[in-house]
């Protein structure tokens, strides 16, 4: 499988690379394009600075760009966090996109929008800051709506980048079985 993996607003840190060889580990392609240039953030607020700086039309027309050249192969897009905002845009608007992999983060959905049949996976922190639960109702309804078939894994207790090993929010248990399950919902695309 063809994946291209977008980073959180921590930018493209070690353990985006350490996802990326463990997705690479199971026999799939893996990308990771680094949408800050180079710049990473030591904290979630220095993060959001460095997203806010380069702009969000920018950062998705430099997603775009990195995507381009093998969306043809019919792509799996992920993320985590920013990351996975960003990779349901590109899925959403992607007709040969052959799966959408998100982990803790979503994206706010186009009026109309469509993803028919598109296979979608959530793994998200249960409470989550960034996505409340009213916030992942009325956002999977919506994705329903458009046709996707998704599914939402919560974790208890879990902090909001709990597989960032690196991250007070660390939690290794969830993280493995986030891995666990994600490996299995990619074997079957």
């Amino acid at each position: 499988m063809n994946i291209m993996l977008f980073h959180s607003v921590y930018g493209l840190r070690p353990a985006v690379h350490a996802a990326a060889d463990r997705l690479r580990a199971a026999g799939h392609q893996v990308r990771v394009p680094d949408l800050f240039d180079g710049q990473t953030a030591e904290t979630a607020e220095a993060g959001m600075e460095l997203k806010e700086k380069i702009g969000k039309e920018e950062l998705l027309r430099r997603a775009v760009l990195a995507a381009a050249p093998y969306s043809e192969q019919g792509l799996v897009y992920a993320g985590f966090s920013l990351g996975g905002s960003i990779a349901q845009n590109l899925a959403m608007g992607d007709e040969k996109a052959r799966g959408l992999l998100l982990l803790h983060g979503t994206s706010d959905i186009a009026e109309g929008a469509s993803a028919d049949d598109l296979p979608v996976q959530l793994h998200v922190a249960d409470p989550d800051p960034f996505e409340s639960h009213d916030w992942l109702n009325a956002w999977y309804l919506q994705m329903q709506r458009a046709g996707a078939d998704v599914e939402i894994y919560r974790y208890p207790g879990a902090g909001h980048l709990y597989t960032d090993s690196e991250l007070p929010d660390y939690d290794e248990a969830a993280a493995e079985q986030t891995w666990r399950t994600a490996l299995g919902f990619l074997e079957t695309l």
